[in-house]
């Protein structure tokens, strides 16, 4: 049953009350600057011509839930992460490990706050189908061997491009280049494990990798909260939100219900469904509040556009353009072979000119205002290597739907996709709070 307004209220105030040493500086009935329901407001949505933000806004009951998710971190992870100073950031990962792979049975003397968070995540959604997770991650296993890793730099960077959310990964030190290919390569291998057979599965490696996130950002919202002038709660709220969780997890599926609606469609195939159902269950396992998980083109692109007409916007250049460039320019690939140095060069370019298509409209002087410009060379690179993309996904495609080379080829995707883990090494998925440094902002 969808919560109220109540229940949602008193459940981001029970923060305070539950770790009064991280969130008892925190004012849960102020909104912070970031959140924008004014109509001459600049929000993330601003410039869209199919969208009415007014409209948007009229929902009264929707707009006070995102009012409310603003301030709500991951209160099950945050309780398990503020064990930190007691136990120790490895022995909390160790321990978290072993519950995931082996079961709490196997962690001695397991805290309290392990227990909650890993019977969180055991809940079984009334909502949940596996058999269509299962089938969307099978549906998602082309793309993902064939397009993701051309992709996953340029899609990763387009959440930097606001300051109101982008500051968390800023001050976490992923300016440098080395962290932030650390942090691609972990976001990469978050998406491609959750999609392997079973990986979802109480003891699947995406299950793991999921409550390894949680902790992550649970260890981020700590730490920025508890170093004195970290972080400006007043302005920025919540330290990655619960409602972050979106456009990562779900842009796949939002831009997918805006194609079915496009098509004058308002219900999904039984493919699409089950595309919606994985990143459903996957976005449910990193904490997103079920109610802004909708299973509707209509509902999905209603919630997105919500969360967009209501967050401001800001594009300063100390952190957005900083983290951007950083991670344009951070060594993914260190093969020595020609084969690893032709995919370096040819990922390279083929991110930057996705990146512009995807998410600046296209508008190539925007990318070079921000020091991410594309050359013609670029282009080039990239329109032979997308010819080759799609060739090699239609291929795949026709495959699956042929009895006798749909599991021939199925197995050769996840033989691929597990290959493309080996190469992005080992995902620690920890934070280290020595390396957190604030970051100005920008005089302009």
């Amino acid at each position: 049953m969808r919560p109220t307004i109540d229940t949602i209220s008193a459940r981001v105030r029970s923060q305070a009350d539950a770790l009064p040493a991280v969130f008892g500086q925190l004012d849960f009935d102020t909104p912070p600057e970031r959140f924008a329901i004014g109509a001459d407001d600049k929000t993330e949505l601003t410039g869209s011509k199919s969208i009415n933000r007014a409209a948007l806004l009229d929902d009264a009951d929707m707009v006070a839930r995102f009012r409310e998710y603003t301030m709500l971190g991951d209160k099950t992870g945050d309780a398990y992460a503020a064990l930190m100073r007691q136990h120790g950031f490895r022995a909390l990962v160790d321990m978290l490990v072993t519950a995931c792979d082996t079961g709490l049975d196997a962690v001695p003397d397991a805290p309290p706050e392990l227990v909650a968070l890993i019977k969180e995540m055991e809940r079984v959604p009334d909502w949940l189908d596996m058999t269509l997770v299962e089938e969307g991650a099978a549906a998602d296993r082309n793309s993902a061997a064939n397009f993701s890793p051309f992709a996953i730099r340029g899609a990763f960077i387009a959440t930097f491009l606001n300051k109101y959310s982008a500051l968390p990964m800023a001050l976490t030190g992923t300016l440098s280049h080395t962290t932030a290919a650390r942090r691609v390569k972990e976001t990469a291998t978050f998406f491609t494990t959750t999609i392997l057979p079973g990986a979802l599965k109480r003891h699947g490696a995406g299950f793991k990798s999921a409550a390894m996130v949680r902790l992550m950002h649970s260890m981020v919202r700590i730490n920025v909260l508890t170093r004195q002038g970290m972080w400006d709660a007043k302005t920025y709220g919540m330290p990655i939100p619960q409602l972050d969780q979106m456009p990562a997890g779900l842009i796949p599926v939002y831009f997918l219900s805006e194609e079915v609606l496009a098509k004058g469609r308002k219900t999904f195939t039984r493919e699409e469904r089950a595309r919606v159902e994985l990143s459903r269950y996957r976005c449910y396992l990193l904490g997103l509040p079920e109610d802004l998980l909708a299973d509707t083109p209509e509902e999905i692109v209603k919630i997105w556009c919500t969360r967009s007409a209501t967050l401001r916007h800001e594009y300063d250049d100390a952190i957005c353009g900083g983290l951007l460039r950083a991670t344009m320019d951070a060594e993914l690939y260190k093969g020595d072979s020609l084969k690893d140095r032709i995919f370096a060069r040819v990922e390279r370019s083929f991110a930057r000119v996705f990146f512009v298509k995807a998410f600046l409209k296209g508008d190539a002087s925007i990318a070079e205002s921000v020091g991410a410009p594309i050359s013609g060379k670029d282009r080039a690179i990239y329109g032979v290597t997308m010819a080759f993309i799609i060739a090699r996904m239609i291929a795949y495609k026709l495959a699956s739907r042929i009895p006798g080379l749909k599991g021939i080829a199925d197995a050769r995707l996840v033989s691929r996709l597990k290959a493309q883990l080996a190469s992005y090494g080992h995902a620690e998925f920890t934070t280290d709070s020595a390396q957190y440094k604030p970051v100005p902002a920008h005089a302009g």
